[in-house]
């Protein structure tokens, strides 16, 4: 004799509610968005930034931030948030999976801080990090 199971789920429409994927590609703070709407203005022929990875520093890796025209590879993702695009290169799309990306501004520096979830060792000074 087999059994089988039924399994029955209840589907509600929920108006007004937008979907937040649980672990995206990239998320940007409201200062990190100013801040590349304030660096795109000076660039009209630019329409974002690519974020990547190279291998740099005592720790291994370090991120590289550049203009961008246009998407350079079909492989790279595209991360459209509060009218403003980054590019992740696709050699850095699993170091950055999860990473939030904020611009900080305090009395000696300002700068793009990566808060990446997936970082496992980082160097003295803070510029490169292993996974």
């Amino acid at each position: 004799m087999s059994s089988k199971v039924v399994a029955t789920a209840t589907v509600r429409a929920i108006k007004g509610r937008k979907l937040i994927p649980t672990r995206a590609a990239l998320t940007l703070t409201p200062a990190a968005v100013e801040r590349i709407k304030v660096l795109l203005t000076g660039k009209p022929e630019c329409t974002g930034l690519k974020v990547g990875v190279r291998q740099r520093g005592c720790n291994g890796l370090s991120y590289y931030i550049d203009y961008a025209k246009e998407k350079a590879d079909k492989l790279d993702e595209e991360v459209c948030q509060d009218g403003v695009k980054v590019y992740i290169d696709k050699k850095a799309q699993l170091s950055l999976l999860g990473t939030e990306m904020d611009f900080v501004v305090n009395k000696l520096s300002s700068e793009f801080v990566f808060n990446n979830p997936n970082i496992k060792g980082t160097c003295g000074c803070g510029e490169s990090f292993s996974i």
